[in-house]
């Protein structure tokens, strides 16, 4: 996730998909440069340091490298300067040392924030679930690091960071599905190239809007060469079709998770104790009865309708009338300002732990989300001071936590492979990148993937990354190279400390499994 910027919901109504960048504004494309202006094409420069740590009693000796790499286009000039965040052990083997590539999603969004949360050899403290406040703010040692087990390259998204088009590029080579791919495919061959990794294992590691730059990758590089070990997706968000106006689907991926969050904030009657088994009923509930009313539309007899508002009533911890004069389809963005409103309260959009106050309780929708008020400052903080000081990168740029230069953003996408009933057709106008990825999975059929799931995560429910995953058109086998991981956490599931235990835990056997 990136506060603010997390999903872009490509071309589609802002209040019905799950993460759109709403405040984005447009910027024109930067001046065009002349060849000979070699000025306009700054050299790369890194910055390294050497750090040590300990994690699982073992002492680790490794490097920080911040730098920039360029990325050349289809004529080998630059058009592009990347910014990076490595962390690589010291002395290792790199023919089985795996690299992970991670990155944050928006599009439009550094990547401070799983670089500052969650598995790199540092961390900011949070007061999660309540609102950290100001200035001091603590970065400690991650004892959930994954660096034990893979070296960790944080890669900023062209336009984000200090990453930025050179030389004769301009913003509108970044702004787009397809052109960010190959932005990152780019970059990563270049990373492997002149770090000598071409032969160590890889995985790739994106959050929100990176997981579907992930999904793409998948299929991206390995028709450049490059073949994937295993692709984590956190907070997923793959499929933008299902948020089109006029489709049930959206409000049955809802569903649970409006439940998960009325369990956590006891507005559940008669509490099961089991959240498991409790959202297995859901489930079958949503995709069941639910999902069949809605279909009927408003052709659905008043007894059948009154009997589904009861249970979806029931399930959520709204009121029956509430459900009913919503005729049965509850927003998220209504759900957080509904479920706590007889306490005077609002939910998180990223992580419906969060609450906050209003100006007053009468509205329609929640004023703001608690959930990215309450960490941004401190990420951004936390993250600045710890590249200055402790990784002593110095620059002069601006460093762009939220980009301004992704709007317009180009949704046309090229999966690879021919997607079956799916396919190409000329392109699609909405991505849907599990195409890429069973593409990739069908070609490499050794190639794993692991989804990360926060219950109260609004942004990207967790029962739609199910079906997404679920509907890529591929053998039993290989359905069964994708595992699931819940955790009772938001978007950024890493916010919640013993979740993040939880998390690592889970990519430890990944890895493993994936390395024996």
């Amino acid at each position: 996730m990136a506060p603010k910027l997390c999903a872009l919901m490509l071309g589609v109504s802002v209040a019905l998909l799950p993460a759109f960048a709403q405040d984005q504004k447009k910027s024109d494309d930067p001046p065009k440069h002349d060849d000979d202006k070699a000025a306009s094409i700054p050299p790369e420069k890194s910055s390294v340091t050497h750090h040590e740590m300990t994690l699982g009693g073992r002492s680790i000796h490794y490097t920080a490298t911040a730098g920039t790499l360029l990325i050349h286009n289809d004529e080998d000039k630059p058009y592009g300067s990347i910014f990076y965040v490595a962390y690589t052990e010291d002395g290792a083997d790199a023919k089985s040392r795996p690299v992970t590539f991670l990155y944050n999603g928006g599009p439009g969004s550094a990547s401070l924030w799983l670089h500052m949360g969650s598995v790199g050899p540092v961390r900011v403290a949070t007061a999660s679930p309540a609102a950290t406040g100001a200035a001091p703010y603590q970065v400690v040692p991650n004892q959930y690091s994954l660096l034990d087990k893979t070296d960790l390259i944080f890669i900023d998204a062209p336009l984000t960071g200090y990453s930025k088009a050179v030389g004769k590029g301009t913003d509108k080579d970044f702004r787009g599905v397809d052109q960010d791919l190959q932005a990152f495919d780019k970059f990563i061959q270049r990373y492997i190239t002149v770090n000598q990794r071409w032969n160590s294992p890889k995985f790739l590691m994106g959050e929100s809007y990176g997981t579907t730059r992930s999904a793409g990758l998948a299929g991206m590089l390995q028709e450049s060469g490059v073949s994937l070990n295993g692709v984590i997706l956190v907070s997923s968000v793959l499929n933008y079709n299902v948020n089109v106006p006029g489709l049930d689907i959206q409000y049955v991926g809802n569903l649970p998770s409006y439940a998960a969050i009325a369990w956590y904030h006891n507005k559940i009657p008669n509490k099961p104790a089991d959240v498991k088994a409790f959202l297995n009923e859901v489930r079958a509930f949503a995709r069941g009865d639910y999902a069949e009313a809605l279909a009927e539309g408003d052709l659905l007899p008043q007894d059948k309708f009154d009997t589904i508002a009861a249970k979806v009533a029931a399930y959520t911890g709204l009121s029956v009338q509430y459900v009913k004069e919503s005729k049965l389809q509850i927003s998220p963005t209504r759900f957080r300002k509904e479920l706590l409103r007889d306490e005077g309260e609002i939910l998180g959009r990223y992580d419906a732990r969060f609450e906050g106050t209003d100006v007053d309780n009468a509205g329609e929708n929640p004023g703001y989300d608690p959930s990215d008020s309450g960490i941004a400052g401190a990420f951004t903080a936390a993250f600045h001071d710890y590249l200055s000081r402790e990784l002593k990168y110095d620059t002069t740029d601006t460093y762009y936590v939220h980009s301004e230069s992704n709007t317009p953003w180009d949704q046309t996408h090229h999966p690879s492979g021919s997607g079956g009933g799916r396919g190409n057709f000329g392109g699609q106008r909405l991505p849907d990148v599990a195409i890429d990825l069973a593409d990739a999975m069908r070609k490499n059929p050794k190639l794993k993937v692991f989804s990360a799931n926060g219950l109260f995560d609004l942004a990207t429910p967790f029962f739609l990354t199910e079906y997404d995953l679920n509907h890529m058109m591929v053998t039993p086998e290989l359905a069964r190279n994708v595992e699931f991981g819940y955790y009772p956490a938001g978007h950024m599931i890493y916010l919640n400390v013993d979740a993040l235990k939880d998390l690592t835990h889970d990519l430890d056997n990944f890895y493993a499994s994936l390395l024996h």
